[in-house]
């Protein structure tokens, strides 16, 4: 039932262009202009692709598994869809779960594109596969679980004006773009603690300098993902 529920997710999210304008091609567009176009400086001997890359798959991760996740649960909740599903055999628990899925499966999708776009542009990633997964995974969880925070508590509309002007605070702040170095040592320090910059600036350092498993930015994201978790299981309203 859940693995049947997740296909029905992804076939969803697929189908609607708003969704796929919002995580494949905003991130693919982002990509293109930050790698050929002199908007933003880099370091000395950065290749500037390799500055870019990153950030723009931290963008593309959040763009799913928070904007698009809030959205649509907010207005399925609004219809009476979430309530519906709660009294089929399908358990409350297997329809997050299978949100999850779905979301992992559209992440796969955004990875293989946008990295192939970048090694198409002359991308040379380094550092471990394994740590890229953890962040990503870790990542995954705390943008969804604050998703479901803000579907299951705010109106459908108010999730749609607060997940989108989220995208965009995050996309200025969170070292998509523009390395958090670049900022003002004050502004740095605060804007490292969000979940957009703490994922973009762990991939940077593994994917750009061969880091290994950056332990602080995953401390974040992880403590993004429990905070959040924990505030979701207990306002989460299913109608």
């Amino acid at each position: 039932m859940v693995l049947a529920q997740a296909a029905f997710e992804l076939k969803m999210v697929l189908r609607n262009g708003e969704q796929l304008l919002l995580t494949l091609v905003i991130p693919a567009l982002l990509l293109v202009v930050g790698a050929t176009v002199d908007v933003v400086d880099v370091d000395a001997g950065t290749r500037r692709i390799d500055a870019v890359t990153p950030g723009v798959l931290a963008l593309a991760v959040m763009s799913i598994a928070f904007t698009g996740q809030a959205i649509a649960t907010g207005f399925e909740r609004r219809y009476a869809v979430l309530k519906r599903l709660g009294s089929t055999p399908l358990p409350r628990w297997g329809l997050l779960a299978a949100k999850a899925l779905a979301v992992l499966a559209v992440e796969a999708i955004q990875v293989a594109l946008l990295g192939g776009t970048a090694l198409l542009l002359g991308w040379h990633p380094h550092g471990s596969p394994l740590a890229v997964v953890a962040l990503l995974a870790a990542a995954s969880a705390a943008f969804t679980a604050l998703a479901l925070l803000m579907a299951g508590t705010l109106r459908a509309e108010a999730t749609l004006a607060g997940a989108n002007l989220v995208w965009v605070l995050l996309l200025l702040s969170g070292g998509v773009v523009v390395p958090l170095s670049d900022y003002p040592a004050g502004a740095a320090r605060v804007f490292e603690l969000l979940p957009l910059a703490a994922l973009s600036e762990g991939l940077r350092a593994v994917l750009e300098h061969g880091a290994a498993l950056p332990a602080k930015d995953l401390l974040v994201l992880l403590a993004w993902a429990a905070g959040a978790g924990a505030l979701a299981a207990r306002f989460f309203r299913w109608e």
